[in-house]
């Protein structure tokens, strides 16, 4: 099966091989194995099912929650020559029959499926009489109630193991921090699978957080960065959302709101617009994101505080889906935090959820305020240790203004030690100001020695400094529970003098224009010749126009890497034209000599 793998990758996909984990995750699942695949954005998730779907005899289910998704990916393996084909509501009774007619025949490869429909009695049926050779649940994280894009449908999920037991199931998603991990295990009957958890590293894209100052001129600033590129702006109202694209408009960028208040058509037009065409910005709520599987958006941008850092990396995961050199930019105003405090605490949400809702606040804020690498705290609340600062975040590129605060944080985590780490921020930050009140009493926590020995900062400081210490990992909080706090794997050396720590100068410092002209423009990938450029250039231009007369996006014909690359190395002929990465064979009989013809013409 090895061979036959390799072969499929190579002939199918185009890919000499396997990236990571991929080739383990193949053949485990090829083999009748069931699988827990966390894999960050744009790090080949899809090919995890895909190839299996292939090596295994029968029709692989695709459990998506989006038609978007589902159509994309659809177009981009029939551009492989597999037979992958949908089942949703876009499509008429007669072309949902022809489809099910195909399935009893064994004729399709893969079928994507919503699990509305899955569900369905008449499907369930369906699948009863049709070889299905695997199960794969696509943005499994759906199933967790405490995801941010949560589907009750996914709870119901279970009924494939239980109706299927010998059929393999692959559960993938690119967002998911431990108690999600835990509960996609749990809900979907996963416990005995196999887990494969890549790095959430994404090393192309450049992450950088501001203090709002300028509002509309710092968006400008980041659109000037990627002129001419596709981007996504986020905004936590619909209200910002019209305002900010009809600014962008004002400003000759060809801007598009999405939010849920616009009708169905419109959305539907304006989602289109920015899949199939080069340049568009996209200007939305959250409720433009899941799916959205565009490879070439070179920025996401933040202009208020997302709700947590499993929102936060989920939508900046949408930028470089094809590993080329893109940013995350995000604005940060302490107003976005007081506003998202309140929308907690007014919601008809349970004291458990809120509760969990304040911790994930609390570590959002403690990744802006950091003056640590943002991708080390980043992947810290994901549980992973980056090695060493990135050098492609702006705490890297241009250190903030910082003090010592080694003394600071010894104070805080001794604090936390002492109250016997099961306390909130609130709690011992009370302690540590030495407060006369009845809960420091109650258990006697005005007798330790850490009692009052941070009264020269007040509570506002104190709790940037709990967010910061959460941040870079030195505390912990416990989210399955009440909050409490408890330190670190990596306290030791700061509580012991080991090692000194910096921290963010309170108040706030004041967002500083940072100097750009030695800095690389992040959407500028290595550079071509100028021979080169021309070549890559005339390439886009037949891909743009190939995928207009086809109606699909320009990138399921070839991702803009492939084509960078084939500029560079200018193949003269189809043998030399068939090693380039992304390049497969179906591709190459259908496209290989116009691009050859592009090639020669743009010499």
């Amino acid at each position: 099966m090895p061979d036959s793998a390799l072969s499929l990758l190579r002939d199918v996909f185009g890919h000499a091989a396997f990236r990571g984990e991929q080739e383990a995750i193949v053949h485990h699942v090829a083999d009748g194995g069931d699988a827990l695949v966390l894999m960050p954005t744009g790090g080949g998730k899809s090919l995890c099912y895909q190839l299996p779907a292939l090596l295994r005899e029968g029709t692989a289910i695709v459990v998506s929650p989006l038609i978007a998704l589902m159509q994309d990916q659809v177009d981009a393996l029939r551009q492989l020559g597999v037979r992958a084909t949908f089942l949703n509501s876009t499509q008429s009774a007669q072309e949902a029959a022809d489809v099910e007619q195909a399935l009893l025949a064994g004729d399709i490869d893969l079928l994507y499926v919503a699990p509305e429909r899955l569900l369905t009695p008449r499907f369930l049926s369906l699948l009863d009489r049709a070889r299905i050779a695997l199960f794969a649940i696509d943005e499994a994280h759906c199933v967790s109630q405490w995801g941010h894009d949560f589907r009750p449908e996914y709870r119901q999920l279970t009924v494939l193991h239980e109706r299927w037991p010998a059929v393999p199931r692959i559960a993938l998603t690119a967002t998911a921090d431990a108690p999600t991990q835990r509960e996609i295990a749990e809900r979907l009957q996963l416990e005995d699978a196999r887990h494969f958890v890549s790095s959430f590293d994404r090393p192309n894209i450049r992450y950088m957080v501001e203090a709002k100052d300028g509002g509309l001129r710092q968006l400008m600033d980041v659109i000037a960065r990627h002129r001419g590129a596709s981007g996504i702006v986020y905004c936590m109202s619909r209200r910002k959302v019209e305002a900010t694209a009809e600014s962008l408009r004002e400003h000759g960028i060809d801007a598009l709101p999405y939010h849920a208040g616009l009708d169905a058509e419109t959305r539907a037009e304006h989602q289109r617009r920015f899949l199939r065409e080069d340049g568009v910005v996209m200007v939305a709520t959250i409720a433009f994101g899941m799916g959205i599987d565009k490879p070439d958006v070179r920025f996401v941008a933040h202009t208020d505080l997302p709700k947590s850092m499993e929102g936060y990396y989920q939508e900046t995961g949408r930028a470089g889906r094809d590993g080329e050199p893109s940013e995350a930019w995000l604005g940060f105003g302490m107003g976005d935090a007081v506003l998202l405090q309140r929308m907690i605490e007014s919601s008809d949400a349970s004291d458990e959820r809120k509760r969990v809702e304040r911790r994930k606040l609390d570590a959002l804020l403690g990744y802006c305020e950091s003056t640590a690498c943002r991708r080390q705290s980043l992947l810290a609340y994901f549980g992973e240790q980056y090695p060493q600062p990135c050098g492609n975040c702006d705490n890297c590129l241009s250190p903030t203004a910082s003090i010592d605060g080694t003394e600071i944080a010894r104070k805080a985590l001794s604090c936390v030690y002492r109250t016997g780490q099961r306390f909130g921020a609130g709690h011992v930050i009370d302690v540590l100001r030495g407060s006369d009140n009845a809960r420091v009493h109650q258990f006697g926590h005005h007798a330790l020695s850490t009692y009052g020995i941070g009264r020269d900062l007040d509570a506002r400081q104190w709790r940037s400094v709990f967010r910061q210490l959460l941040a870079a990992g030195l505390l912990e909080s416990d989210l399955d529970g009440y909050g409490s706090l408890r330190l670190g794997a990596s306290s030791g050396p700061v509580l012991r003098g080991e090692t000194t720590l910096s921290l963010r100068m309170e108040p706030p410092r004041k967002a500083v224009r940072r100097e750009r002209s030695n800095r690389t423009d992040a959407s500028i990938p290595a550079a071509l010749t100028d021979e080169a450029q021309r070549r890559f250039e005339a390439l886009r231009a037949w891909r743009g126009d190939s995928a207009r007369s086809q109606n699909i996006p320009a990138y399921v014909i070839f991702h803009d890497a492939t084509l960078r690359e084939i500029a560079l190395h200018a193949p003269a002929d189809i043998n030399a034209l068939a090693g380039i990465n992304g390049v497969g064979a179906a591709k190459l009989e259908r496209y290989g000599e116009a691009l050859l013809e592009v090639l020669s013409s743009s010499n």
